[in-house]
């Protein structure tokens, strides 16, 4: 049956584990009657709908990685200014307005001498201090790993649209073998299409 020969040999995979689709380069070979073709279209329907998923998923992770590293970059910037003037490049104190809500700000003003620890947001209301040179090093370790992650999303997707592009080709094949009954010369008689199909194709008679 189909599903023992795609099964019988373990397909290649992308970097992540996403395993590339079935390159069929000999029809015959891969589906050796009639009755191994609807098992043939029903695995490529679900080889379809899985990439299909992943590929959803993959673009939901690239999003949130999208909106998530401009926030990186500002708070280590930020902190690397804050670093830049407590060793030096300034003694004046520097005014800013804080955030306590969306519409809401506090306005303060910050000594170079303070700034020898931040406070960073982690999530889910947690926040913690930091020494401000593990504070840069941390976030500077977050974003690399963003946009390592993102640059890996990227290429997930491409890879996914590739074999949703290779099992949607391979699937139509099968299906129109099925539907006109053509396989190995012989002439089979279709029900749905009530026409008498060969190799050399229909004459519509029978429609």
């Amino acid at each position: 049956m189909a599903d023992k020969k795609t099964s019988s040999v373990t397909p290649p995979t992308n970097p992540r584990g996403i395993p590339a689709a079935p390159f069929v380069d000999n029809v015959a070979d891969y589906v050796s009657s009639r009755s191994e073709v609807e098992p043939t279209l029903r695995s490529f329907q679900e080889m379809i709908s899985k990439y299909q998923f992943m590929e959803v998923n993959t673009q939901r992770r690239g999003q949130g990685l999208r909106d998530k590293i401009p926030d990186i970059k500002k708070t280590l910037e930020m902190v690397r200014f804050l670093k830049l003037r407590r060793d030096g490049a300034s003694d004046k104190p520097l005014e800013t307005n804080f955030e306590l809500n969306d519409t809401l700000y506090a306005r303060a003003t910050v000594s170079p001498a303070d700034t020898e620890e931040v406070y960073l947001w982690l999530g889910a209301n947690v926040m913690l201090a930091y020494p401000i040179e593990e504070a840069e090093s941390m976030l500077a370790d977050k974003l690399s790993a963003a946009e390592k992650s993102l640059a890996n999303c990227e290429e997930d997707l491409e890879f996914l649209r590739e074999q949703i592009t290779v099992c949607l080709s391979l699937f139509f094949l099968f299906f129109g073998i099925f539907s006109l009954g053509v396989w190995g010369g012989e002439t089979w008689i279709i029900a749905h299409a009530n026409c008498c199909v060969d190799a050399g194709g229909c004459d519509g008679s029978g429609l």
